[in-house]
C-alpha cells in the first residue's frame, strides 16, 4: 500500500505530527526507535507549556500514549526501528526502515514529514559522563533555574553558549563562560552585551579536562591553552553549550542541508526544497529550539501537508 504520510521521529514534533495527521484521517506510518527525546533525561521540565512541571521520562510517556489513545486505524506505529534511507521514486517517496537485527522493510508515501532532532555533542573531559545530570547539564532552558543563586559554568563559545549565560545571568549566583580558544562564534554584539553583565566571567583559551564531585558536582578543572597550567574553578552547575549534530544522515541524498546537517525548511509551511518533503524540530535549520517550538512546527507541517494532499 501507499501511505500518504509516514513521519519519522518519535519526540515533541514527531508525536504532534502523527496525534494531528490521526485527526485529519491521513493513512500514516510512524517511525521511531523510542519515544526519548534530548530532554527525557531531564529530571524536571518546567517549560512544558500547561504543565508545570515534569520529568523527562514522565513527558516521554505522556507523549506516546496521546499518540496510541489517537492512533486508532489511521496510523500505524512501528517501534524500534529507524530509518536508514529515504528515496524518491516517481511523485512518491520509498523509506527504508532497519531494526536492531539489520533486517530492512521498504514502505511508500505521498508525503514524508522528518522530526528526527538531533543529538548534543558531549563534553569530552574526566568525570563528564559520570556527572551528567548530576550537576552537568545540555540545556539551561530546561534546567537553569534549579540552579538559583548557585555559581555555574557555561562551556561553549556560540551564540547558543553566551544565550544561555545570559539567560542563567539573571537567577544563578556567577555565570563563568569557558572558551576553548580565542575567538567567539558567537555575534560580537551578543559577546559584548553579555560579557557585561556584572555577574559574567568569560575565560578564552580555556579547555575543559575534569569534571570533579561526590554525588554531584563540585566544581571543575580547565587547562589554559596558552600555558597548559590547570586550574580549577568550585561551582554547582555546568552548562554545556557545544553544538548539536542533526540527525539527518539519511536524507541527505533527497534533502538539502545545510554546512551543519541541518535540513534547510520555509519557516511558513515547514516544506523542504524537496516537494513532498517537510521537516520539523532540532533537525532543522530553524533559529530557534525548544520542545514547544518542534511540536509547534510539526503542526505547522500537518497542516500545510493536508492542504498539498487535499489539493493534489
Amino acid at each position: 500500500m501507499t501511505y500518504d504520510l509516514v513521519i519519522i521521529g518519535g519526540g515533541p514534533a514527531g508525536v504532534a505530527a502523527g496525534v494531528y495527521a490521526s485527526r485529519k484521517k491521513l493513512k500514516t506510518l510512524f517511525i521511531t526507535e523510542n519515544f526519548e527525546g534530548q530532554s527525557s533525561v531531564s529530571e524536571g521540565i518546567e517549560n512544558w507549556i500547561g504543565t508545570v512541571k515534569i520529568s523527562g521520562a514522565d513527558l516521554a510517556k505522556s507523549l506516546e500514549n496521546h499518540l496510541k489513545a489517537y492512533a486508532g486505524d489511521i496510523v500505524d506505529i512501528k517501534t524500534g526501528v529507524r530509518a536508514s534511507n529515504v528515496r524518491k521514486d516517481g511523485s512518491e517517496f520509498i523509506t527504508t526502515l532497519s531494526n536492531y537485527s539489520g533486517e530492512k522493510q521498504e514502505y511508500r508515501s505521498k508525503s514524508v514529514l522528518v522530526a528526527t532532532g538531533s543529538t548534543r555533542r558531549k563534553l569530552e573531559a574526566i568525570g563528564a559522563d559520570t556527572f551528567e545530570h548530576k550537576g552537568l547539564t545540555y540545556c539551561a532552558t530546561c534546567d537553569g533555574p534549579i540552579f538559583a543563586g548557585q555559581d555555574v559554568v557555561v562551556v561553549g563559545g556560540g551564540n547558543a553558549a553566551f544565550e544561555s549565560a545570559a539567560q542563567l545571568a539573571a537567577y544563578c549566583n556567577t555565570v563563568t563562560i569557558l572558551n576553548r580558544s580565542n575567538t567567539f562564534r558567537a555575534d560580537p554584539v551578543t559577546v559584548e552585551k553579555v560579557s557585561a553583565k556584572e555577574n559574567v566571567t568569560v575565560i578564552t583559551n580555556a579547555v575543559v579536562t575534569e569534571v570533579t564531585g561526590s554525588k554531584f558536582v563540585t566544581g571543575l578543572s580547565y587547562k589554559d591553552a596558552n600555558t597548559n597550567e590547570v586550574k580549577n574553578l568550585p561551582v554547582t552547575g555546568i552548562f554545556v553549550e557545544i553544538g548539536l549534530i542533526p540527525n539527518t544522515s539519511f536524507v541527505k541524498d533527497v534533502v538539502e542541508l545545510d554546512a551543519y546537517g541541518k535540513i534547510l525548511v520555509d519557516p511558513k509551511t515547514q516544506q523542504t526544497k524537496t516537494p513532498g518533503i517537510w521537516a520539523a524540530g532540532d533537525c532543522t535549520d530553524g533559529l530557534y529550539h525548544q520542545n514547544n517550538i518542534a511540536a509547534g512546527d510539526a503542526v505547522k507541517a500537518l497542516e500545510d501537508i493536508y492542504v498539498t494532499l487535499s489539493t493534489k
